[in-house]
């Protein structure tokens, strides 16, 4: 299992196989930092990327599920984001990005 955090920040992602866990707070203060952690895990055939450990997010967090979906199509690999907290399944709704990003509520 791969887990990357940084101390003083709010947020974490780990990697076990072919899932990626985001917990913490999803905030434009960390989102590059998320997603710069996020650069050494793999993507090979299909991964998921679980939200249920997140508590606050903002609009970055759609900005960092877009990016994921942008590399997973560069790297032919299927991706779905999976436990959206209510509030991020709501702005995607806002937005009008829930077409173009694979969520899945379990």
């Amino acid at each position: 299992m791969a887990e990357l955090v940084e101390p003083n920040v709010a947020a974490r992602i780990t990697e076990l196989a072919d899932k990626w866990h985001v917990s913490g707070d999803v905030l434009v203060d960390n989102a590059n930092l998320i997603l710069k952690l996020s650069a050494t895990f793999k993507m090979n055939g299909e991964i998921e990327v679980d939200f249920s450990g997140v508590d606050n997010v903002d609009t970055s967090a759609l900005s960092l599920m877009l990016e994921w979906q942008r590399r997973a199509i560069t790297e032919n690999c299927k991706i779905k984001f999976t436990n959206l907290p209510e509030n991020l399944s709501s702005l995607a709704d806002l937005y009008g990005i829930q077409d173009f990003i694979p969520l899945s509520f379990h």
